[in-house]
């Protein structure tokens, strides 16, 4: 058969499966700009009918004004919860008396809720999963005797929450109830517990890093004690107001130019803060960070923190595919300190993550430095490392001084890593950051070298790309391992033992993994769109090979990754469709996975774009549909039907099937 002449960025399919299956021109996923969009809004037709503006075939002609409206991010995504109709009183749906009686504006009446909830959902065990439609075997609901063909009790459903801990935590608005609800001679119903499974599994199922409402008003209230962080701001404050602004200049200028403003005012400094160098008098042996745990972290794999889909039950499924350290989605400093909920529910660790971490967002040491000592006292011993971010390219991010806005302050930057690092006792302080701010004037190399021998960095991470560059270039790994060289030889030059450092960019196969690090002397690479595309990555890495992952191993992960879902966001309504909605999110990105018994060549590129191809059996074709109806439709598998409220918008433009994204 002829081999087929592919455009320059297209990935080569071979010829037996680059049909057009779908007569739609979609433009790449555009990472740049959906980078920042976390949010929703509702959820169109498939596609629009042809028209008379229509190309022969059906195909729809789009003016440049149209295509540019097209790619993008949908802003302004919004997600509400979905509740049920009636909705039961959260304590009597646990078995528990309500105290506020008749005031209460729930319904207490459990017959009269259970007469009104929606049939359980049936859950598919791994063996119903097949690759022909239906996709999923479901045997005939249950015509059981003492239920009687009315009832929303499924008996033979599965509840994720209740076979994983032994009790269901919402007891009886549970989606799953037929799977811990057992009906008397009665009729009434009762809940089960399985109190051996509850007790054997607590330590292994039980999320940690919970914080108390008590402690949120403290916080809200500015009544937290930080001793450690006011005393260093106070130290800063008076070192500003003895010689004026400390904040040495921009790595851009000259070495002299940086140590002539910087000697009177940096020795103040360091006497201040308890820098690096020596009190007068002492040894010649600098004062290090003894105190930190170091972090040996050489040969580990690592997902990066990434917004949105980087949620728990998403770090579940790496971490069981390979992931060796973890860390949360980046917090702002300033939501901490504002005692935002959904900020600190970004720290929620399960007990399968053995190296976990929290990432820090932040444009001064008087923000970060507090929610360091906050989280240093109220997760100590929960949590491996904390993150500090100068990689974010975000406009709103980097505008507030944040993120990659750092790069270009490293006097602020590093007040703010010798603040975190006294705050947060032995829990080590990494930094996550980028080759520069602007296309051609990288400067990672004159950064790096001191943020560990000056600034006590515990562990350091380059992303091969500028600000300015986002996504639009391949990451520049040659750079990364001159990076590399000057952070060893500034630590062999200073006696100083080596911390790990973290490479990263592109990395979307066992091949390019090992060839990138063995290549550039980094102790790891950070995976980030590879995982969120094939979170099998981290396998592939570990047995040095490619995986050729058929369609139903690909559901199984899908299937676990619900169940993680359901297990950390809940099994009621309002739990249910929270997870629909990332699972949708990740089949954002898993739907751009070329399988790679498709390819004509080895190993696949991460920014290739896919022709239209149809895959080796119907469930493979399904889970490449950019169609964000289809990533609906695969959740319904696992999740029950969507409710009628509910609807689902993608991150980008080029996934939403509807009249007005079709121009």
């Amino acid at each position: 058969m002829a081999s087929v002449v592919f455009p320059p960025g297209t990935a080569p399919v071979k010829t037996e499966y680059g049909q057009v299956v779908v007569e739609l021109s979609l433009p790449a996923a555009d990472d740049d700009a959906a980078e920042g969009s976390t949010s929703h809004a509702g959820r169109g037709p498939s596609r629009p009918d042809a028209d008379a503006d229509s190309a022969p075939g059906g195909r729809k002609k789009f003016t440049k004004e149209q295509k540019k409206a097209q790619r993008g991010a949908n802003k302004g995504r919004r997600f509400g919860k979905v509740r049920d109709e009636l909705e039961l009183c959260w304590r009597v749906a646990n078995g528990t008396i309500c105290e506020r009686g008749p005031d209460c504006r729930f319904t207490h009446d459990i017959d009269a809720y259970l007469a009104a909830k929606p049939r359980d959902i049936h859950f598919p065990p791994s063996t119903a999963l097949q690759n022909t439609q239906p996709f999923v075997l479901v045997g005939q609901p249950p015509q059981n005797g003492t239920e009687g063909g009315e009832s929303s009790l499924d008996f033979d459903t599965t509840c994720t929450c209740f076979n994983e801990t032994g009790e269901c935590r919402v007891g009886f608005k549970c989606r799953f109830l037929g799977a811990h609800a057992r009906r008397g001679d009665d009729g009434s119903v009762t809940l089960v517990v399985d109190e051996e499974k509850k007790s054997e599994v607590a330590l292994t199922t039980t999320e940690l890093n919970h914080i108390s409402p008590e402690t949120l008003k403290i916080i809200r209230t500015r009544k937290y004690s930080t001793p450690i962080a006011d005393a260093y701001l106070k130290d800063l404050e008076a070192v500003v107001n003895a010689s004026g602004d400390v904040d040495e200049p921009q790595v851009q200028e000259s070495e002299k130019e940086r140590n002539a403003g910087s000697d009177t005012v940096g020795n103040l400094l360091t006497q201040r803060t308890g820098g690096m160098l020596s009190p007068a008098g002492a040894s010649d042996v600098p004062l290090r960070f003894c105190e930190k745990k170091r972090l040996h972290w050489s040969g580990k794999t690592y997902l990066a923190p990434l917004t949105t889909v980087g949620n728990l039950p998403f770090r579940r499924l790496c971490v069981s595919l390979g992931a060796d350290i973890t860390c949360g989605e980046m917090g702002l400093a300033t939501s901490f300190l504002a005692a935002s909920r959904e900020e600190w529910s970004l720290v929620r660790r399960h007990p399968c993550e053995s190296i976990f971490g929290i990432q820090l967002a932040g444009n001064k040491p008087s923000t970060m430095v507090p929610t360091a000592e906050i989280l240093g006292k109220e997760f100590a011993g929960s949590i491996d490392f904390v993150d500090i971010n100068c990689g974010c390219p975000i406009d709103l991010v980097f505008r507030s001084g944040s993120g990659s806005a750092l790069l270009d302050t490293p006097g602020k930057l590093g007040k703010i890593i010798v603040g975190m690092n006294k705050a947060l006792g032995e829990i080590p302080v990494t930094v996550k950051l980028r080759t520069g701010v602007k296309d051609g004037r990288n400067t990672a190399h004159k950064l790096m070298p001191r943020l560990s021998t000056e600034w006590g960095t515990g562990c350091i991470t380059l992303h091969g790309r500028t600000r300015q560059q986002r996504y639009t270039k391949l990451a520049d790994w040659d750079y990364i391992r001159q990076c590399v060289d000057a952070v060893r030889a500034r630590e062999s030059e200073e006696g100083l033992a080596p911390v790990p450092i973290f490479g990263g960019g592109d990395c979307f196969s066992s091949e390019d993994y090992w060839e990138k690090a063995e290549g550039t002397g980094v102790d790891g690479i950070m995976i980030g769109r590879g995982a969120l595309i094939k979170p099998w990555i981290f396998t592939e890495i570990k047995e040095r090979r490619e995986w050729d992952i058929s369609s139903t191993e690909r559901l199984e992960l899908i299937r676990k990754l619900a169940e993680y879902g359901l297990s950390h966001f809940g099994t009621d309504t309002a739990g249910v469709n929270t997870t629909r909605r990332y699972l949708c999110e990740a089949l954002s990105f898993q739907y751009r996975y070329i399988p790679i018994g498709l390819l004509e060549r080895l190993p696949a590129r991460i920014n290739d774009r896919a022709p239209a191809f149809r895959g080796r059996d119907e469930l493979e074709t399904l889970l490449a549909s950019p169609d964000s109806r289809d990533w609906v439709r695969v959740s319904e598998m696992f999740l029950g039907p969507a409710p009628e409220t509910w609807s689902f918008t993608p991150k980008h433009k080029s996934n939403a099937y509807s009249d007005e994204s079709q121009g």
